[in-house]
């Protein structure tokens, strides 16, 4: 029987109660000054050594910091609206060049946000300079001198191994002053990184990684930091599973950073792809049976890739590290692990080599890597919208379905399967739809449409929200034609809607008929 697997993020809200779970651990409390740490007995076959670990990390917990945020979410069912603030608190750690580092959920749709340092009494306001939504790591600074004074940076270390010791730092809930968690690496491959909606390298530990830990440095026994604690797995049969973020995706992160001066992204695959663990799938490709590779399926219009590969070519290698019949490549210690590895390490712009069977013959190609924006997208600063006699059109996003709970289930699983395989056909492609109708007497009859695709306006496609808006704003037509998915039709007159508009949005109070990235 399946069992279901949540994953928490580990940033913890104030406003909620702590609600502490049943652990089959035995835990020893130990003081050492102003700080107090656990050991569970069950984390380590020797305590001594958990014990020394947490010794070597003593010295660098001055560089933890707890990062305060006020957050102010969109509303995505009222776009013209935001939720009510809301407070949390997470962890986070300093780094050189008089940086702080964190997760990106922990400041996401932030208005303030504030640093304290272990054992002050003054909270910092902070400058947030970068956030990677795909690796859940942000980037902040403090302008104030004094935040810096008597702290040194902390060092990253490199991947560690399995079993290897690692000790989580931060503030977790359960209390104000610093927690310290001992454990091991258990596992090391490609997860599902929750806040982008990505899968990177990651580490599984089984130290305890609870909520407000998220942004906390993980070090080694030897003193550096191995990676970022940033979310857990919960289950019905899962205890001590949680991950971080390990150094290759942060150095990637911070050298991003440092080449551009903005965070740029880490680079996609513009194709789909499929095993080929079936014999005769290879013998089909003309492939002989020493080698192996994966089968191009499907190639992205926007991605650089469209006009290198195509549909049909088995890639064997991708910069000379070969590729196995599941889609595996060598990794440390004689691991295994998913080739979209190899895109991760490297950045937008980059070339890669991939040598390919096409038509029986072995080819290399020259592919450019990029960034690639997905047809529905994963995270957005603010929703777009745009009201015209009442019908509320608006863009389709992943935070968008997920505040949605009341979609009909056929609706919600056209919207899913677009989200999931959509591929957009320009850079500027959006799923536009009505996602509902304010009442008024201009839309009788149509109070029932609600999140459906807007196809077509006045025979024109529909490419994104702000092209339909421009229509609509500049139609001189008698009527105002809105074709919709599953053949829905809405029509209403032109100059009857345009000067009923103005009285819906005083009723329903809206300050605007559209958002302000489609009035420029």
């Amino acid at each position: 029987m399946d069992k279901k697997i949540t994953v928490d993020a580990g940033r913890m809200i104030t406003s909620l109660e702590p609600n502490p779970k049943k652990r089959k651990t035995c835990m020893v409390v130990e003081n050492n000054g102003d700080f107090s740490h656990a050991v569970s007995k069950t984390t380590t076959n020797s305590i001594p050594a958990a014990r020394e670990g947490v010794a070597k990390v003593a010295p660098l917990m001055d560089a933890v910091v707890k990062v305060f945020c006020a957050h102010s979410a969109p509303n995505y069912s009222l776009p013209w609206q935001r939720v009510q603030q809301y407070a949390t608190t997470s962890s986070g750690f300093i780094i050189s060049g008089r940086k702080v580092l964190t997760n990106a959920h922990s400041v996401e749709h932030y208005t303030r946000v504030k640093l304290k340092k272990r054992g002050s009494d003054v909270k910092y306001l902070a400058k947030v300079l970068a956030i990677g939504n795909e690796c859940d790591i942000a980037m902040l600074t403090v302008e104030d001198d004094e935040f810096w004074e008597g702290v040194s940076p902390i060092e990253f270390g490199s991947l560690p191994s399995l079993q290897d010791a690692v000790t989580v730092v931060g503030y977790p809930i359960g209390g104000d002053t610093i927690s310290v968690t001992s454990g091991v690496v258990s596992r090391i491959e490609i997860f599902p990184y929750k806040q982008g909606s990505t899968e990177l390298l990651g580490l599984q530990i089984d130290a305890a990684i609870n909520s407000g830990n998220s942004g906390g440095p993980t070090f080694s026994d030897t003193g550096k930091c191995v990676g970022i604690a940033f979310q857990t797995s919960k289950g019905e049969d899962i205890e001590n599973m949680g991950y971080v973020i390990p150094t290759a995706v942060v150095m990637h992160f911070l050298q991003d950073y440092e080449k551009k001066e903005e965070y740029t992204g880490f680079p996609t695959l513009g194709f789909e792809w499929q095993t080929m663990e079936n014999p005769d799938l290879r013998l089909s490709m003309g492939m002989s049976s020493n080698q192996k590779g994966i089968l191009v399926s499907r190639i992205a219009p926007t991605s650089p890739e469209f006009h290198i590969l195509k549909p049909s070519d088995v890639i064997l290698s991708f910069d000379g590290i070969d590729i196995a019949n599941d889609g595996t490549v060598l990794f440390t210690h004689g691991e295994r692990i998913g080739f979209s590895y190899l895109i991760s390490q490297k950045y937008s712009g980059d070339n890669a080599i991939v040598k390919v069977i096409r038509d029986s013959k072995i080819v290399e190609l020259d592919i450019k890597l990029a960034t690639r924006i997905p047809l529905v997208p994963v995270n957005i600063e603010a929703p777009s919208y745009y009201i015209v006699a009442g019908f509320v059109f608006t863009v389709v996003s992943l935070p968008f379905l997920h505040s949605e709970k009341n979609i009909q289930p056929n609706v919600v699983m056209k919207l899913l399967d677009k989200c999931l395989n959509g591929m957009s056909q320009s850079e500027d492609e959006q799923l536009v739809v009505i996602s509902q109708v304010l009442a008024a007497d201009i839309n009788i009859g149509y109070e029932g449409i609600a999140h459906t695709q807007v196809l077509a306006f006045n025979g024109n496609p529909v490419r994104n929200l702000k092209s339909l808006a421009s229509m609509v704003e500049n139609c001189d037509d008698e009527f105002l034609k809105f074709e919709l998915d599953y053949s829905k039709v809405v029509v209403v007159q032109t100059n009857t809607a345009k000067k009923a508009s103005e009285d819906i949005l005083t009723t329903y109070a809206i300050p605007s008929a559209m958002s302000s990235d489609l009035k420029t």
